[in-house]
């Protein structure tokens, strides 16, 4: 409920463009003086503006953008060796982006994978005209927040030219709509899972990430080379479900899991019984 009002109230802010039918409609991507001139009623903004599942589909890793120390990158510098949690977010975002980025530290918070160990976080503002000195300050209040060591040198804050942000955003299916007059974006709110290689591999939605959903698509992601056993088990018994984005208990994987435990357990009881039986030999003697 929380989430879909902030949604709500982002959505609300840009109404503006829908109400002003002779005013011209700038799209992401176009200057002002290259927007469409409105012709009749807009389109819905629900219709415009949405995060669409790209699920393994690969990102444009050669894109170029600027780190918060000012240093040309490119998205590829932060991909090859572990799973990457990708967020869409502009810096100056007045509230959903705020609350995006702190559900996502509230969660990875509990992790016991820490960022720039077991995981990367790439935070990419999708407004054109900031700065890196704003995701240098943006960096730093999370890393603060976070409080583990290593995290300064595993969660980055970009930024880019238009260019670079509508190939990305496209390629993630993130769509958003800037509002001239509030000088604000509506967007939705949701952060992306990727493979080491660049893959997307998992969406979640809204401002609150589950741990538990968390830590399973980051193993998933990272082909099962990080978690425990338990966490094995788990990917056993639950399975992605694209139309929520979290993960849902799978009941017939859990029962064929329940029965092979039963099986195993029934097999390790009669050879636990057959020795026992061949060190006693006054057992058989009895039965006699």
């Amino acid at each position: 409920m929380r989430a879909g009002r902030l949604l709500l109230t982002a959505i609300l802010a840009a109404l503006p463009i829908a109400a002003a039918a002779q005013e011209p409609v700038r799209l992401p991507g176009q200057r002002l003086s290259e927007a469409v001139p409105a012709a009749g009623a807009m389109p819905s903004l629900l219709e415009d503006i949405g995060l669409d599942q790209k699920l393994n589909e690969s990102l444009p890793l050669s894109l170029k953008f600027k780190d918060e120390q000012g240093r040309d990158v490119t998205l590829g510098d932060y991909f090859g060796r572990r799973p990457v949690i990708l967020v869409l977010a502009y810096y100056e975002c007045p509230m959903l982006c705020t609350q995006v980025l702190n559900g996502l530290v509230s969660a990875i918070s509990v992790l016991n994978f820490s960022v720039g160990k077991e995981f990367e976080i790439v935070t990419v503002s999708f407004d054109p005209g900031e700065t890196p000195e704003l995701a240098r300050g943006k960096k730093a209040a999370y890393i603060e927040r976070y409080k583990r060591a290593g995290a300064e040198g595993g969660w980055h804050f970009l930024t880019g030219t238009q260019h670079s942000i509508i190939q990305l955003t496209r390629a993630v299916g993130f769509r958003y709509a800037y509002n001239a007059e509030v000088d604000q974006y509506a967007h939705p709110s949701g952060i992306m899972i990727a493979t080491p290689d660049g893959k997307l591999s998992r969406y979640f939605y809204g401002i609150e990430y589950g741990p538990r959903d968390l830590r399973l698509a980051l193993i998933e992601a990272a082909d099962r080379k990080i978690g425990s056993p338990v966490d094995q088990l788990l990917l056993a018994c639950f399975h992605y479900d694209p139309k929520s984005g979290k993960y849902s208990l799978a009941i017939m994987r859990l029962v064929q899991t329940a029965g092979v435990l039963t099986v195993v357990a029934i097999v390790l009881t009669i050879l636990m019984l057959r020795r026992r039986d061949r060190r006693d030999p006054l057992s058989h003697g009895a039965h006699a």
